[in-house]
């Protein structure tokens, strides 16, 4: 099986059960692994940061992508970044099913990103399921909020910290909380504070 036959299989079929899924998704571990333990173990400069990325992507970020590692994956090939996008330390990817992060995007610290789950039926619980999620552009994504399989947040919006959302969030609103709801629309007219 190739990265490109896992992802058309994915989208395709949300249960990964399979022995040739499951050593597939195995071997795709070792591999991000062993970048991302390049990425967390020593210093780097942006512009090295941003070529391990695109190794462990399997494609090239934009010049404009951040990172504060260390940064954590169990696959690495089924994310997409925009332009204008930092991530901050510790946050977590569990990409099998799909991440995309829109334009202008900004990842708190230790933010989870979970797109597996596994079968609710004990006699197959060790079947998971994967679902996309997706963020629109402009996301801001509070500190240690986690962001479950399937889930797509709008333009704009704001996640609190802490917060874990389970269903789509509206462009230009804020949800917080354990489930997260809804708080109250972003006021774009808001003065902007400059220092």
């Amino acid at each position: 099986m190739t990265v490109s036959d896992f992802l058309e299989y994915v989208k395709k079929h949300p249960l990964l059960s399979t022995e040739e899924i499951q050593l597939f998704m195995n071997e795709m571990s070792d591999e991000a692994r062993r970048i991302t333990f390049e990425i967390n173990t020593s210093y780097h400069t942006q512009d090295e940061l941003r070529a391990l990325f695109s190794k462990l992507l399997g494609k090239e970020v934009d010049a404009t992508f951040r990172v504060f590692p260390p940064f954590y994956t169990d696959f690495g090939k089924n994310i997409t970044i925009g332009k204008h996008v930092f991530i901050n330390a510790c946050c977590h990817f569990q990409d099998h099913g799909g991440v995309t992060i829109g334009n202008g995007c900004l990842i708190g610290h230790n933010v989870v990103f979970a797109t597996l789950n596994h079968d609710l039926n004990p006699k197959n619980r060790a079947a998971m399921i994967a679902a996309p999620i997706v963020l629109g552009e402009n996301v801001w994504i509070g500190s240690n909020s986690t962001i479950l399989q399937g889930v797509t947040i709008g333009d704009g919006a704001v996640i609190g910290a802490g917060s874990v959302v389970t269903k789509d969030v509206d462009a230009n609103t804020i949800v917080a909380g354990v489930p997260a709801r809804y708080i109250r629309d972003v006021d774009s007219k808001e003065d902007i504070v400059a220092n």
